[in-house]
């Protein structure tokens, strides 16, 4: 006759230690809005990179479409 076997419940974790996060999960985050909020207020600042002129000509029709 087998004996019956009394499995341990788990305890239940506790939302601190193992749930924390690194640094950078948050700081990544708060660069990348302070960023573009950065260039909203000054767009000045955000300085276009020369193309190639077929490309710019490509943005420049598809945004007509968009527009009609």
């Amino acid at each position: 006759m087998s004996a019956p076997t009394h499995i341990r419940p788990h305890p239940a974790t506790r939302a601190g230690a193992d749930s924390r996060l690194p640094w950078w999960a948050l700081a990544l985050p708060v660069l990348a809005f302070t960023a573009l909020l950065a260039l909203i207020l000054n767009p000045s600042d955000a300085h276009a990179a020369a193309g190639d002129p077929a490309i710019t000509h490509l943005f420049e029709r598809a945004q007509r479409l968009i527009v009609r």
